[in-house]
């Protein structure tokens, strides 16, 4: 590198939150030499740490000079004020998921979190891309490894402009306007005009949207406000929305909705916009394993094969512009449509992009996890909303079949199928998949039955990867649905695959009694409103409970044709599972053992043999004679 190295040209730098579905088809075929990293340094830093953490094939390892020569403000690169901008160079690199950016090595060090390294690289990545591109658990880092730093760059885009040769990755911060960036970095007027104005559409997109972050939403807003190329100012600071597109499994290509936010948004020159990649096992990885065998790395799972990518127009034929004649369905994420496409009947589900995360959790379970319990992914769309396609489940939902005025009862036998058939995908997803998942959201609303009345288990938005240790993670927001979260999560918002296993208890009492999770007040003899636990609590606390007060509870669309011992283990099951404490709640893996033996008809299940085994429930099983 020319140690004498000028600026002859100016910066042009690019919001990378706003083109984002126009630029996600695109993929890279090489890379540049040349990209610079721009950012403002935190108390204590020098360009020696700056270099040592930011180290690549075009910076020496040992002099700053290079650093230097792209920094002539500095007079001493050992002694920086706090709040100065500096500039470092990076290769651009044409990555091997697609997309243009850089990856460095950061040694974890003792107490390190994704957070704290972001905040470390000075938001140059997020928090987000840190736990996709690495195999380390979020909640607890190793005290020893190697985390890959993946950094956004761009080499130019001649749709944009031809009369810029270097381009810059820059963090933006809380007192920045669009003037002040154009000021330093000497865009034209006209080009501001053109970034604000892209600006301003995505701000139309999130315009309706409220909440916090880590609920997948954005601050509201107003869409009026008059945003200038001198006053432009940023949205609200806790506005934080992460932007990707992604590339994977086998080419997967998506784009995720984003906004512009006070901490991380980046301005990148041209559409660079990252693609994320799965990773391939390396020597590199399996070396991070051997250092940190005390918190084992965790495989990211088997390739499947890729999801179908739609286009918009045709999504939109499909459902004659998402009419509401299509539309079958409505959750807190988004609207579901029927549609039939390239000969098979699917379900679309309309997301807005401010859902980005939940999009990429689902993304991330079924592209890895495909089981006959659980509903397949078909494939994705990204223009304007977020679009994932599945497979049409022609039935509906449990809670419909339970509580619809328009559905056959439910018989017995086919309540316990149900429960079967959902029990063995959550004991898939525990235990069988690599990583292991925890579903978060599990009720009768998202387990879906076909025209043969069996099961699927679906909307994995909310999923999340379990804790290698097995152990309660603390969770940084409460989601889910009331009536099906236990009480660790509530109170102490702890997750671990024993939320599922409460969730699915109640599940069980809903095939019982047909009655909601929370049951509303009816004006005589409940005045308040109450759950289905304290209603099976009450009846079943007393051992062996009284078959009167049971049947009390018992759905009156089965009229008389149930097996009351067949409810009763059932009952008693469902009580097993949704016991206070998670440690004594049975896995899901003994929850399918109990229903099979429930399910027999020359087998009994006595619910008196329950005992713990660590953390499961063993059921001992004698054959009638």
């Amino acid at each position: 590198m020319d140690s004498d190295h000028q600026f002859k040209f100016p910066l042009f730098l690019f919001l990378s939150t706003l083109l984002i579905t126009s630029v996600c088809s695109q993929s890279c075929t090489r890379g540049c030499d040349l990209a610079l990293a721009s950012f403002f340094i935190s108390d204590g830093a020098n360009l020696t740490g700056i270099r040592d953490l930011m180290q690549s094939r075009i910076l020496d390892p040992v002099l700053v000079g290079p650093i230097m020569s792209f920094n002539r403000q500095l007079a001493n690169g050992d002694l920086i004020q706090t709040n100065t901008r500096v500039n470092v160079p990076f290769p651009c690199d044409c990555l091997s998921g697609g997309f243009l950016g850089h990856v460095f090595r950061y040694n974890l060090a003792v107490n390190d979190t994704y957070v704290g390294i972001a905040a470390k690289y000075a938001n140059l990545t997020t928090e987000a891309a840190l736990e996709w591109f690495n195999a380390y658990n979020s909640s607890r880092l190793p005290d020893a490894g190697v985390v890959n730093v993946t950094v956004n760059c761009s080499c130019g885009n001649a749709d944009v402009s031809r009369d810029f040769g270097l381009f810059v990755t820059y963090p933006l911060r809380p007192e920045d306007s669009f003037g002040s960036v154009a000021a330093w970095s000497n865009v034209s007027s006209e080009l501001v005009r053109r970034l604000t104005s892209f600006f301003l559409l995505l701000l139309q997109m999130q315009k309706e949207a409220t909440g916090r972050w880590d609920q997948g939403k954005v601050d509201s807003f107003d869409i009026n406000n008059k945003i200038d190329e001198e006053n432009a100012k940023q949205t609200p600071h806790n506005l934080l929305t992460f932007s990707i597109c992604i590339s994977a499994i086998n080419g997967l290509r998506l784009g995720i909705a984003v906004a512009a936010g006070a901490v991380i948004v980046m301005l990148l020159a041209g559409f660079a916009v990252a693609r994320v990649y799965r990773r391939k096992p390396s020597r590199h990885r399996r070396t991070e394993a051997a250092r940190a065998r005390k918190f084992p790395v965790p495989s990211r799972g088997v390739t499947v094969a890729k999801s179908v990518e739609f286009t918009y127009e045709e999504l939109a034929a499909a459902t004659d512009d998402f009419s509401l004649s299509k539309k079958i369905g409505e959750g807190g994420f988004g609207e579901v449509y029927y549609a039939e496409l390239r000969g098979q009947k699917t379900a679309i589900k309309k997301m807005k992009m401010e859902a980005s995360k939940e999009f990429l959790a689902e993304l991330k379970v079924l592209t890895n996890v495909h089981h006959l319990t659980l509903v397949r992914l078909i494939g994705y769309c990204i223009k304007g909303s977020l679009f994932l396609v599945y497979e049409y489940v022609e039935n509906g939902n449990l809670s419909q079949h339970l509580r619809g005025s328009d559905r056959e009862p439910l018989s017995w036998s086919s309540r316990l199928q149900i429960a079967l058939d959902s029990a063995r995908g959550l004991e898939y997803i525990h235990e069988h998949t690599i990583p292991v998942y925890i579903h978060r959201d599990i009720k009768s609303a998202n387990i879906l039955i076909d025209d043969n009345l069996r099961a699927k288990v679906a909307d994995f938005g909310l999923a999340k990867l379990a804790k290698i240790e097995g152990t309660l993670v603390p969770s940084q927001v409460l989601v889910g649905t009331f009536g099906y979260m236990p009480p660790e999560y509530i109170h102490m918002k702890a997750v671990s695959s024993k939320v599922d296993v409460y969730a699915f208890g109640v599940i069980l009492y809903e095939l019982i009694s047909g009655k909601e999770a929370i049951i509303p007040p009816n004006g005589s003899s409940q005045i308040e409103a109450t759950t289905l636990v304290a209603l099976f609590g009450e009846v079943l606390k007393n051992q062996p409970c009284s078959e009167q007060e049971l049947m009390k509870l018992i759905d009156p669309s089965l009229g008389h044709e149930y097996p009351l011992d067949s409810v009763r283990k059932m009952a008693e099951l469902g009580r097993a599972c949704t016991r206070e404490n998670p440690e004594v709640r049975p896995s899901m893996r003994s929850v399918v053992i109990a229903l099979t033996a429930i399910s027999s008809v020359s087998e009994a299940w006595n619910p008196d043999t329950f005992y713990r085994r660590g953390n499961s429930l063993s059921v001992d099983f004698h054959v009638n004679k």
